[in-house]
């Protein structure tokens, strides 16, 4: 399927040929490799003075994103455990097994503080990261 005409007003029908130095030129591929466009693209932006979105990526927090990660799927995981023993809890109402439940499910959520300890470390490492400048 073609792809419809443009009006006279839209179509990008001149051209333009600059000249820049290494430096700048670097600079652009670097800035268009960020922008995940291409190099003609990105002067388009420039010149129509729209916003350039950059993506950059910090490889010095993969080991924390992944213990963060680590720490979220077992906080969900302990989550759900204690869910399903006050579910039983709830469900009986002999009072051993109730005592058996509670206390099951305190064992669980000493686990939390564990977690929880370990998430204050990390946070504290990317707040010093981030918020000391």
């Amino acid at each position: 399927m073609p792809r419809p005409k443009l009006d006279d007003t839209e179509a990008l029908a001149y051209k333009i040929f600059t000249r820049v130095n290494r430096q700048k030129y670097e600079q652009l591929q670097n800035w268009a490799e960020g922008s995940r466009q291409d190099m003609s693209g990105l002067l388009r932006d420039i010149i129509y003075n729209r916003p350039i979105r950059i993506i950059t990526h910090d490889n010095t927090f993969n080991d924390t994103m992944q213990e963060l990660v680590k720490i979220r799927t077992e906080l969900k995981s302990i989550g759900i455990n204690i869910n399903q023993i006050t579910r039983l809890f709830n469900t009986y109402p002999e009072k051993t097994r109730k005592e058996f439940y509670a206390k099951t499910a305190f064992h669980q959520y000493t686990a939390i503080h564990n977690q929880v300890n370990r998430l204050y470390v990390l946070t504290e490492k990317l707040t010093l990261k981030w918020l000391s400048k």
